[in-house]
């Protein structure tokens, strides 16, 4: 469990790197906001992208854990349980979004692919079409893209729509 003045410097740096992008922001900017030395930053992360890092971690273990947990069921529910799931990781995605240099940290270019084909196949199984492929990256894609294109509004109102148009574009 972080100490309260680490979580404190992820949640300012998280704001900031949502609003600016994370090479737009400098650590004296994140000391500044909290009111702390930046040798005091330095302490509890030795650089930015340690910091990038061990915000993006935690989604990286919860999708870890998603892709590696579940079993093929009801393609409604894995969709909803996955919007969900990058919903709550919708400042991250937003992250990278705004500054693909994070796609670097953890090499996750590579890694998001490789959970976006585990959802696919888990959704729809094996020996798909090059067809079918295609419109499941787009229904997921378009999930995550309505995480952060809405991040404003409440999930519940977001969920249900984003979840109704993958289902359509998967022809479930």
């Amino acid at each position: 469990m972080p100490s309260d003045t680490k979580a404190r410097i992820q949640e300012v740096a998280r704001e900031l790197f949502v609003s600016q992008g994370v090479q737009n922001t400098s650590l004296r900017q994140i000391s500044d906001r909290l009111g702390i030395t930046k040798p005091a930053l330095y302490y509890h992360f030795a650089s930015r992208d340690d910091l990038v890092r061990s915000i993006v971690e935690p989604m990286v273990e919860d999708i870890e854990r998603f892709v590696s947990a579940r079993q093929p069921g009801d393609p409604r529910q894995l969709l909803g349980d996955y919007f969900e799931l990058i919903w709550r990781h919708r400042e991250v995605i937003t992250m990278m979004v705004r500054d693909l240099s994070v796609l670097g940290v953890l090499d996750l270019g590579t890694r998001m692919f490789d959970w976006r084909r585990q959802v696919i196949a888990l959704l729809l199984g094996p020996g798909l079409t090059q067809a079918q492929h295609i419109r499941a990256t787009v229904a997921l894609g378009g999930m995550s893209d309505c995480s952060v294109e809405y991040a404003s509004l409440p999930m519940e109102e977001v969920k249900p729509a984003a979840v109704e148009a993958a289902a359509a574009a998967l022809g479930l």
